[in-house]
C-alpha cells in the first residue's frame, strides 16, 4: 500500500453546510430576531408622532381664471399652479394670523397639496405633532387660500370697472364738445348731420360702458368651496409600526445569522464527515451516536455492528498481499481509539481470521481500570508492559477473548508509563513474531494529540486508521493526526466519526470486573514459540527504558497511584 496524502481540499460550502447552520444555531437566530423585534417596537416609541389632517377644496374660475386653461385637467382652472400657490407668502401668512403663529417657515413645511386626477379638487394636508393642530392647521390654510383666492377676483373686478369709468369719463367729455358743436351749428347745414350722428354713437358707447360697470357691480365672486371640512385624525401616520418592526426583526436575524456564522467559524470541532473531508480524510464509516458507549463490543446486526463490518470490509480490501497490520489512533484525547480498534478485531475475526488485538494505550488515570480490556472480557494484566518490561512470555500475556474464540487480546498491562516503552525495538520484534502468528494485527495507539507513540506505533503498520469524536476532536487535531502518519510514510484509510463518548469511566466493581479467560483451545503462541523473552534472546531493556510494576492494586491504591500520576 502506498503511502499517499493529497493534503486538504479546497474549502467549498453547499446548501447542506448552511442548512445545518442554521439547525444548530437556530435558537441564536431566535433569540437575535426577538430583541431586534423589541428593538424595532423600542425604536417606534421614540420617534416623534405626526398626525395629518386633510380639507377638500373644490376651486371654481373667478376674475381672470376664466381665460385660464390647461394643467392636469380640461377645466379652466390649472390646478397645479394653484397647488403652487398653497405655499405662497400670501396664504400662509393668512394662514398664520388665523392660528395665531408666526414661524411662516414652518408653517410652509407643513402643508402639502394632492390633487386627484381629473378633478377640480385641491386635498391640503397638514402635517403636526398633535391630532388637533393638524385639524387647525387644515382648517386654516383652505380658509386663507379661499380668501387670497376671492381677494385676488374682486381686486381685478374693482381694476376692469375703474378702468370702465376712465372710459365713460372720457366719452363723456367728447359728448359734451359734441353738444356744443351743435348747438352753434344750423340745422340745415350738412356738419349739423355728422354731428348728431356722432353724438348718438357717443351716447350708445356711454351707456354700454354703464352697464358694464353696473354688471361688475353687482357680480357675485366665489373662488371656491370646501367641500370636506378637515378631521381631528385618529391616529399617526408616523412612524410606521408594522415598517419597524419588521426593520427590527430583519436586522435581528441577520444578525443572528452573522453570530452563527460567526461561532460556527470559531469552533474547530469536527460536526460532521465533510468536516473531515474538508481536512484531507476520508471517511470510512459513522457510527449512530444513540445507544454507543465504551462499555462492549457491537453486536453484528446491530446499527454499530453493521458500521464496523463495513469497515473491517474496506480494510481487507485495502490491504495488498502480506500487509495485515493496522493501527488505530485517536486525533484527541479519549476512548474513541479504544472503540474503534475492539470493534475492528472483532469484526475481522468473525470472519474466522486469527486476530491480534494490542492495547498500546495507556489510561488518562489510573483509576480507569483497562478499558480495553472490559471491551473484550479479558484480564487487564499481564500485557503488552510487562512483555517489554521481560517479566513474562508474549504467550502468557496473550488471552483469548472470551466470546470470540479467535481473537486474541494483549492488554496494555499493568505498569505505568515508562520513557520509550513503546520506542523499543523489544516492540518491533513483537509484532514481526505476531505477523507470523496471526492473520491480522490490530493495534489499539495513544492519540497522536497526546503522545508521539502513534507515530512510532504508525511505522511499524502497514496502514492507519483515525478515530474522530464528534463535537469534541477539533479539525486542527484531524490535520495533525494526518500529518503525522505521512511524515512516518503510513498509509491513512480515512477516518471513523463516533459519537461523542463519556471520557469517565463509572466506578462499578462489576463493571471493573474482567470477564474469566476462556482457556479451550491452543494458545496463539505456546511458551516454547516465545523468541523475546529478554532473559532467552539477549535483549535487555535500557535504563531509560526500565518500567514501574505495580503489585495488585484495590481502590484505594488506586486513587493514590493517580494523584501521584497527576503530580
Amino acid at each position: 500500500m502506498d503511502a499517499t496524502y493529497a493534503g486538504p481540499p479546497p474549502s467549498s460550502y453547499d446548501m447542506s453546510d448552511y442548512l445545518g447552520l442554521i439547525a444548530r444555531h437556530w435558537w441564536i437566530a431566535v433569540l437575535l430576531t426577538l430583541a431586534g423585534t423589541a428593538g424595532g417596537a423600542a425604536y417606534n416609541e421614540s420617534l416623534p408622532r405626526e398626525y395629518v389632517s386633510t380639507a377638500s377644496v373644490l376651486v371654481r374660475p373667478a376674475g381672470l381664471d376664466a381665460n385660464v386653461s390647461g394643467g392636469r385637467t380640461r377645466d379652466e382652472i390649472n390646478l397645479d399652479t394653484e397647488a403652487q400657490l398653497m405655499r405662497s407668502t400670501a396664504v400662509v401668512a393668512g394662514a398664520a394670523k388665523v392660528l395665531g403663529r408666526d414661524d411662516v417657515d414652518v408653517l410652509a413645511g407643513a402643508v402639502s397639496v394632492e390633487v386627484p386626477p381629473n378633478t377640480a379638487v385641491l386635498q391640503i394636508k397638514y402635517a403636526a405633532p398633535e391630532p388637533e393642530q393638524a385639524q387647525a392647521g387644515a382648517k386654516a390654510f383652505a380658509q386663507s387660500y379661499l380668501a387670497n383666492r376671492e381677494g385676488n377676483a374682486k381686486a381685478e373686478l374693482e381694476l376692469q370697472a375703474a378702468a370702465l369709468r376712465d372710459k365713460i369719463k372720457d366719452l363723456t367729455e367728447a359728448l359734451a364738445k359734441i353738444n356744443g358743436k351743435l348747438s352753434d351749428a344750423s340745422p340745415k347745414s350738412s356738419n349739423y348731420a355728422t354731428l348728431d350722428s356722432q353724438r348718438d354713437t357717443t351716447v350708445t358707447q356711454i351707456n354700454q360702458l354703464n352697464n358694464k360697470v353696473n354688471q361688475l357691480a353687482t357680480e357675485t365672486v366665489s373662488a371656491g368651496t370646501v367641500i370636506r371640512e378637515a378631521r381631528v385624525p385618529s391616529r399617526p401616520v408616523k412612524p410606521t409600526a408594522a415598517v419597524n418592526y419588521a426593520a427590527g426583526a430583519l436586522l435581528g436575524l441577520l444578525g443572528g445569522l452573522g453570530v452563527a456564522a460567526l461561532r460556527e467559524r470559531l469552533d474547530k470541532r469536527v460536526r460532521a464527515g465533510r468536516d473531515l473531508v474538508r481536512s484531507g480524510v476520508a471517511v470510512l464509516g459513522a457510527v449512530p451516536g444513540k445507544g454507543t458507549g465504551c462499555t462492549e463490543i457491537f453486536t453484528p446486526f446491530s446499527p454499530g455492528g453493521r458500521a464496523f463490518n463495513r469497515l473491517r470490509n474496506e480494510v481487507v480490501a485495502a490491504f495488498r498481499p502480506g500487509e495485515q497490520v493496522v493501527v488505530v489512533t485517536g486525533a484527541s484525547r479519549g476512548p474513541a481509539a479504544t472503540l474503534v480498534a475492539a470493534n475492528l478485531a472483532a469484526a475481522l475475526s468473525r470472519t474466522g481470521a486469527e486476530v491480534v488485538l494490542i492495547g498500546a494505550q495507556l489510561p488518562d488515570s489510573l483509576t480507569e481500570a483497562a478499558p480495553l480490556a472490559r471491551l473484550v472480557g479479558v484480564a487487564p494484566t499481564p500485557g503488552l508492559s510487562e512483555v517489554l518490561a521481560g517479566r513474562v512470555s508474549l504467550a502468557e500475556s496473550t488471552q483469548r477473548a472470551a466470546r470470540t474464540p479467535s481473537l486474541h487480546v494483549i492488554t496494555t498491562g499493568g505498569t505505568a508509563t515508562a520513557a520509550g516503552m513503546l520506542q523499543s525495538h523489544a516492540l518491533r520484534d513483537i509484532i514481526t513474531t505476531l505477523r507470523a502468528h496471526a492473520d491480522y494485527l490490530v493495534v489499539e495507539a495513544p492519540s497522536t494529540s497526546a503522545s508521539a507513540d502513534a507515530q512510532s506505533l504508525a511505522s511499524l503498520a502497514d496502514a492507519a486508521i483515525l478515530a474522530v469524536e464528534t463535537r469534541r476532536t477539533s479539525r486542527p487535531e484531524v490535520a495533525d493526526a494526518a500529518e503525522q502518519l505521512r511524515r512516518v510514510g503510513t498509509p491513512l484509510l480515512g477516518g471513523v466519526m463516533m459519537p461523542r463518548l463519556p471520557h469517565k469511566a463509572r466506578r462499578n466493581g462489576a463493571e471493573n470486573e474482567a470477564a474469566p479467560v476462556e482457556p479451550a483451545g491452543r494458545p496463539l503462541l505456546a511458551d516454547d514459540d516465545e523468541p523475546l523473552d529478554p532473559a532467552t534472546n539477549g535483549h535487555k531493556p535500557h535504563a531509560d527504558e526500565q518500567t514501574i510494576m505495580l503489585a495488585p492494586l484495590d481502590a484505594s491504591a488506586l486513587t493514590e497511584l493517580d494523584e501521584a500520576h497527576r503530580q
